[in-house]
């Protein structure tokens, strides 16, 4: 079973038959054939679209803030992020585009075929907790839509568990929906996500709007100097924050395959990358900068949450209208971002039992279990314990991963190998203990010393509490060195049998 390298330099591994009986393949998990790979720079623009306009990355960055940054330092920091966490999305995406396989498998070339495992089902978990922050926030904007349409009775309904009911009732209807679409195949996703991306920006720039008329301009938000002015206090928050920054997008650094081995070339996903997701979070952060800084000036207070802030304002059709539209921008952010990773991942751990639709009901579950509602109560919390720590984790992945193609393999992967326990990818029954050790010392030093919130105040390990100011580079350049040295013998053996040859 030869692979073959078509146009663009795409591998096709064509009849895949001999694969079948491997317990380590299924159909979604195979590699993508090269005719079926069509999506086009706009659908790539589009998906980035669709992913980053929605209410947590509005309240991402109308967290800053409100932990006291000005509108220019929010701006400056949120687009630092993205520019840094774009670089490693664009050297894991390759190996999607060119080889037609999920994040998983491809992990499977660097842990093992049972150790990507452990990579994939880590990404998973993490964005099982994205998907219910995102459901419940998108239920959040249907309570205030239904509240402002039927009235007081809706809004006074008893409390069960610390919510009204018909809150609890919001948030289930929009978990439904969002399993209804997931359930219909990785297509409908497509589908949904080219239809919502002209659409999305909508609800923000009505509430952009809405604001800015009542604050009586740019003016009175623009000469709002925040809380830290540019001396130290800013610069304690600032590291922490960038790293949030980057750990926000930090998942799809490391699954973007799951999307890239549907791309008609390297260059349109690329382009369509780089298009998509410094412009649009970009212009997600000015809205919601803006917005929340003139919701200061009109009610005193820095409300982080879109759907609360709507709920002031006086207009019911204003409230309702953009709050459809932030519905739907977050039903499709979080159906790309936080559905179809974990679908994959959830179904390589047993790809004969667990399908893709299988996988997003599991993580649809999940994401309810891990109850949402705490994690997105406070933006200390939010910030600098939820991101801050799963970034560090994922970083020292996304090192592993790019250490190991860029450097370690140069792009070069046996395909057929990857499903099969008789190949190289095989190690040591399953695990390869490079990989292993190198994302484990990028943990450590990423998040060893993690402080605030729910750790110590002196961070688990004391002396490492500075570096967790940096987590996720931390994470990844520890991980990404430590592979390179561990790899070092592997590869002077490799050269010499080549040499030898």
């Amino acid at each position: 079973m030869e692979p073959t390298t078509r146009e663009h330099s795409r591998v096709d591994l064509g009849d895949v038959r001999a694969l079948r009986g491997s317990r380590f393949f299924n159909d979604e998990l195979a590699p993508v054939p090269v005719e079926k790979r069509t999506w086009t720079t706009y659908n790539y623009f589009a998906l980035w679209m669709g992913m980053a306009h929605n209410i947590p990355s509005y309240a991402l960055a109308a967290s800053l803030i409100a932990l006291g940054m000005n509108w220019l330092q929010a701006l400056i920091t949120i687009t630092v992020g993205n520019l840094v966490v774009l670089a490693p999305m664009l050297l894991n995406s390759h190996a999607g585009t060119k080889y037609g396989i999920p994040f998983p498998v491809f992990a499977r070339a660097f842990y093992g075929l049972r150790g990507a495992n452990l990579a994939a089902l880590l990404r998973a978990f993490i964005a099982c907790g994205w998907f219910g922050i995102q459901t419940w926030v998108g239920g959040e904007a249907i309570y205030v839509i239904v509240g402002r349409l039927a009235g007081s009775g809706w809004r006074d309904s008893a409390v069960i568990a610390g919510q009204h009911w018909t809150m609890w009732l919001s948030f289930a209807v929009f978990w439904l929906l969002q399993m209804l679409i997931i359930w219909r195949g990785m297509e409908a996703v497509r589908k949904f996500e080219n239809w919502t991306a002209p659409l999305v920006s909508v609800g923000f720039l009505i509430l952009l709007g809405y604001v800015l008329v009542k604050a009586g301009g740019l003016g009175p938000i623009l000469h709002d100097s925040g809380k830290l002015g540019w001396g130290p206090g800013f610069w304690k928050v600032f590291a922490p924050s960038l790293m949030a920054m980057i750990a926000f997008w930090s998942t799809l650094s490391l699954n973007m395959p799951d999307f890239t081995r549907f791309g008609g070339s390297q260059r349109k996903q690329m382009r369509g990358q780089i298009l998509g997701l410094p412009t649009t979070m970009t212009f997600i952060a000015v809205v919601a900068i803006l917005t929340t800084s003139g919701g200061h000036v009109l009610y005193g207070q820095d409300i982080w949450d879109p759907a609360q802030l709507a709920d002031k304002f006086a207009s019911p059709v204003v409230v309702v209208v953009a709050l459809i539209a932030l519905v739907l921008a977050t039903i499709s952010a979080n159906l790309a971002a936080n559905v179809v990773s974990p679908s994959y991942d959830f179904s390589n751990a047993f790809p004969k039992r667990i399908t893709f639709a299988l996988g997003g009901l599991i993580t649809g579950v999940i994401g309810v279990l891990i109850q949402p509602w705490r994690l997105y109560s406070d933006p200390d919390i939010y910030i600098f314990a939820w991101l801050g720590f799963y970034g560090g984790l994922l970083g020292a992945v996304a090192g592993v991963l790019v250490a190991g193609y860029w450097v370690v393999k140069r792009t070069r992967l046996k395909l057929a190998d990857l499903y099969l326990p008789s190949g190289q990818y095989w190690f040591t029954a399953g695990w390869h203990w490079r990989a292993l050790a190198a994302t484990l010392i990028g943990a450590v030093l990423a998040v060893g010393g993690a402080y605030g919130g729910p750790f110590p105040a002196d961070g688990l390990i004391p002396f490492l509490k500075p570096l967790y100011d940096y987590n996720w580079a931390m994470g990844f350049v520890g991980a990404f060195v430590a592979y390179i040295l561990f790899s070092l013998p592997l590869n002077a053996h490799r050269n010499e049998e080549e040499t030898s040859v």
